[in-house]
């Protein structure tokens, strides 16, 4: 049988040709190999160079091997933190013409290492904590998407460093499924499993030495499952909420951005008579915010800057009769937010006066106006309303703001 390379991008074959495929994985040459910590496995996996990519290659049978392939498609098609599926490689036989086992070709994350190899090292406490809420919000984020690992473990995990803060990232999905939606048994069987798996290798670890004695390794497992619990109630609790009090929607998406996600889209609900909102958030990765807000209103703003406009419109969008997600009678969310532009925010920010401005283009001073709602709205316990923390900050918090920034006397 000839030799096969499966590959969504044209140019990953030409690179790939390079390698030795006539050999079995574990004889490989040390000039193509790239020596990178990796966890335990139970199949044969190198680094290796295929021009400037650095590849992580996993030998096993040709069925699992396509099927893991399709998977780390399906994650990185759903935006959850994965590593890149670049090829699978059929049809390999040695000199003597012995068919050897197909490989699984993947993207090396670039400035990554295995979970396993952080704790192989002396840990702080605070640098642990970090790496549990990384490793739970990853699971979170596989289970809102459908997915159930099936393998979590501290070898199957990659982490890296976030703008200051651990990711973390799925290696191996070979165990993998995805569902449109799990259910309640099933992510508490994969968490259970993840618990066991993790705390399994920290006392290997522990047995060999490497680990610090600081770390409990059945308490570490018990924590992450701990953190997960309360991360997921925090991101999928539906809330019932007094109408006309939308500053409680605000403290959520609050409490949510805190915890690290960044709402997309809001679904609210008014009960038939008119007393309740019913709030339910979807949320996504941060970093979209941006294309999101300028696709739909034509307003570029910073990612923070956004992100608050793009809450604050799907809020007015709810209060709207034509709105309608879902229906094709109901007014397209582009509709709808161009008027909210024309209807909301521009009037808003033209009724700061253009001296008292300052440097603040429109969307900061949007921002500060909601934050200033909020604030008001918090101590009044009751939404104070748009025109009056406009007529507030106007009087009571731009003169301070100015007064700040005038020159001092020497």
């Amino acid at each position: 049988m000839a030799l096969q390379i499966s590959a969504t991008n044209p140019e990953h074959p030409a690179l790939l040709l390079e390698l030795p495929w006539q050999l079995p994985l574990e004889q490989w040459p040390e000039e193509y190999l790239v020596p990178l910590p990796r966890g335990i496995s139970r199949h044969v996996v190198r680094y290796a160079r295929a021009g400037d990519e650095v590849i992580a290659v996993k030998e096993l049978a040709e069925r699992p091997a396509l099927r893991e392939y399709q998977l780390l498609r399906d994650l990185d098609r759903l935006a959850i933190p994965a590593v890149d599926a670049l090829a699978v490689v059929t049809g390999r036989s040695d000199a003597a013409g012995e068919a050897l086992e197909p490989v699984l070709v993947t993207r090396h994350l670039g400035g990554s290492q295995p979970y396993r190899s952080m704790f192989e090292t002396t840990l702080r406490p605070a640098t642990m904590h970090r790496l549990m809420d990384a490793l739970a919000v990853l699971l979170v984020r596989l289970h809102l998407a459908g997915f159930a690992w099936g393998d979590c473990s501290l070898s199957n995990t990659l982490f890296r460093r976030d703008a200051g803060a651990y990711a973390a990232y799925l290696v191996d999905a070979e165990t993998g499924e995805l569902h449109p939606r799990l259910s309640g048994g099933q992510r508490d069987y994969d968490l259970d499993l993840a618990r066991v798996n993790i705390s399994g290798e920290l006392l290997d670890l522990e047995a060999s030495g490497a680990l610090h004695p600081s770390v409990d390794p059945v308490e570490f497992g018990t924590e992450i499952c701990a953190r997960y619990r309360s991360l997921w109630q925090e991101l999928t609790r539906t809330s019932v909420y007094p109408a006309g009090k939308y500053h409680y929607i605000e403290r959520r998406i609050r409490r949510l951005n805190d915890l690290g996600f960044d709402v997309a889209e809001m679904q609210i609900e008014h009960a038939s008579n008119g007393d309740t909102v019913t709030f339910v958030p979807k949320v996504v990765d941060a970093g979209h915010h941006q294309r999101q807000l300028l696709r739909l209103t034509g307003l570029d703003a910073e990612e923070n800057q956004a992100r608050r406009l793009l809450n604050d419109l799907e809020s007015w969008m709810a209060t709207q009769d034509d709105y309608a997600p879902g229906d094709p009678l109901g007014a397209r969310p582009e509709v709808l937010a161009h008027r909210w532009v024309r209807e909301v925010f521009r009037p808003t920010v033209r009724a700061v006066p253009v001296e008292l401005r300052g440097a603040m283009d429109p969307a900061e001073i949007y921002h500060e106006l909601l934050e200033h709602r909020w604030y008001l709205s918090e101590r009044a316990q009751h939404d104070i309303g748009l025109d009056t923390a406009v007529e507030d900050y106007i009087v009571n918090i731009l003169p301070r703001v100015r007064e700040s920034l005038q020159p001092t006397a020497d």
